[in-house]
């Protein structure tokens, strides 16, 4: 379970800029200090951390939770046969979860020569990844008549992934980035494989950029 105080800082952080990007203080509460230029909204790390030391990577079951109100909004104006029910929003969650691991394990296991692993120790840095503020335009619930919805934008969410030292269990970094399935205003058809597709790329984002940062701190 992710800790209050983390979630807390967050929303904070996202509030501070209601329009446009938000802003992130240069040093987070617990003494992390932000790091420049990392191609994330926030992206902090423990002084004096050093990530050239982790050649395997755990990934952790991704927390995922949905923007508050989202599902009563949602179904305010959906029809009867398009109301998103609990068991709906378990689904979702699950296949999110599901999805992350999949893209995030596929690019950090393929490149550079890092190796997956399912526990810790040394030489071992952990993931434990969240996806926060969970918003899809149009879910598709496989609803039978249901019909085609068009969509300027599948949704939106927000990447909070802890890093911890496999050995310690100290945490050495956490990463913030809210991030839009934004088709520059073009209107598509939104669908299960749409929504997937649009997940995929933000995750394999993501994933690339972490991945960029450990390769080239391998380097120096």
């Amino acid at each position: 379970m992710l800790k209050l105080v983390f979630i807390s800082f967050i929303f904070a952080s996202l509030a501070a800029c209601a329009t446009g990007k938000a802003t992130f203080p240069a040093k987070s509460s617990d003494g992390m200090e932000l790091m420049p230029n990392s191609k994330m909204a926030a992206w902090y790390m423990k002084p004096g951390a050093d990530l050239s030391e982790y050649d395997k990577i755990a990934l952790l079951d991704t927390y995922v939770s949905f923007a508050k109100h989202w599902q009563q909004n949602y179904n305010e104006t959906a029809t009867f046969q398009d109301q998103v029910s609990d068991e709906d929003m378990k689904k979702i969650r699950d296949n999110v979860a599901k999805e992350f691991a999949a893209e995030m394990t596929k690019v950090l296991s393929t490149e550079d020569g890092r190796t997956m692993v399912s526990t810790g120790g040394t030489g071992v840095l952990i993931l434990r990844p969240a996806i926060i503020n969970l918003e899809i335009s149009a879910p598709d619930l496989m609803t039978p008549g249901m019909s085609e919805t068009y969509v300027a934008s599948a949704g939106s969410m927000t990447l909070f992934m802890e890093l911890f030292d496999g050995k310690t269990g100290d945490i050495i970094g956490k990463i913030i980035d809210p991030e839009a399935a934004d088709d520059a205003g073009m209107m598509q058809i939104s669908s299960s494989v749409s929504n997937t597709a649009d997940f995929d790329r933000i995750v394999k984002r993501w994933a690339q950029i972490l991945n960029s940062h450990l390769a080239q701190v391998a380097k120096n």
